[in-house]
């Protein structure tokens, strides 16, 4: 860039900023604030630089995975995706977003009409369940995405045979703000339905931010220790999505707990019993950060 700068203020930066001297103003300047390529062109006006120079500087988009948070047979014709949309404040106080999150939340169906959403499908980590899979189902945020597609499935194929129950614990910071799929859930787990307690199941919140002392989707599980175990006494599946960093790890403890305490077995015991879950096919975790 320094190359293509005709001010002269504008070229010394560009060079300091590469020199061994400029490295830390470099990082603070460029990566702990994440700019992008336009502003840091918008920063250096007299840069310019030729189209096919820019196109050689900028990275191409990375693709985005997300959950498909529908069931195909309930919606043969339509995705369905759940999405938070990533925001953040840099070191300088600037408000950013995430650039595809953003973008797919600024589409208005009712105006923006024809507008395409390039889509990869790929085998995810979540295998369906048969429906006579006894279910406990962890997931926190938009970690509840796959959940709706499964709970939705099996709602149809109920509608034809019988099928095994359902242990959902959701958790959100604010009912008021974040609680996705609010009536699905709760239309659920009432009147017999897949999620209520008369069929053996349950759904269970965790309002992190709602009360003084944090509660998260582990403690839930532990308020309701019996009926965790009473499903993986027979046989339930476990299938925990969402965030990456703690919940994962804190979610298996919360299970090494339930089951030491439940059957009074050491925690290695219990350690060793989900060891034995995963390796059958029964325990899976999908993860992001």
């Amino acid at each position: 860039m320094s190359y293509f700068a005709s001010a002269q203020h504008e070229k010394e930066r560009l060079l300091y900023f590469v020199s061994p001297e400029g490295r830390d103003d470099l990082y603070q300047y460029n990566q702990k604030e994440r700019r992008t390529v336009l502003e840091v062109l918008d920063d250096f006006p007299s840069v310019q630089m030729p189209f096919e120079w820019l196109v050689q500087l900028v990275p191409p988009l990375k693709t985005r995975a997300f959950s498909i948070s529908s069931s195909n047979s309930v919606h043969p014709n339509q995705v369905h995706l759940t999405v938070s949309v990533v925001s953040w404040t840099t070191p300088f106080k600037r408000k950013r977003t995430g650039l595809c999150s953003a973008w797919l939340a600024g589409i208005d169906p009712q105006k923006d009409i024809g507008v395409n959403i390039p889509a990869w499908f790929n085998k995810g980590s979540l295998p369906p369940p048969p429906p006579s899979l006894p279910l406990i189902l962890i997931g926190p945020g938009t970690g509840c995405a796959p959940f709706r597609g499964f709970i939705e499935e099996r709602a149809l194929q109920s509608k034809s045979g019988s099928t095994a129950p359902i242990l959902f614990f959701f958790g959100c910071r604010n009912e008021k703000n974040d609680f996705l799929y609010k009536d699905f859930w709760l239309s659920q787990s009432q009147n017999s339905g897949l999620l209520s307690e008369e069929r053996g199941g349950g759904f269970y919140v965790a309002f992190s931010r709602d009360q003084p002392a944090k509660v998260y989707v582990q403690h839930k599980m532990r308020e309701h220790s019996k009926t965790v175990w009473s499903l993986l006494s027979e046989g339930a599946a476990i299938y925990v999505a969402g965030s990456s960093t703690k919940m994962p790890a804190d979610v298996m403890s919360a299970f090494e707990e339930i089951i030491s305490e439940e059957i009074e077995v050491p925690k290695e015991s219990a350690v060793r019993w989900l060891r034995a879950l995963e390796k059958a096919g029964k325990y899976h975790v999908e993860a992001w950060s």
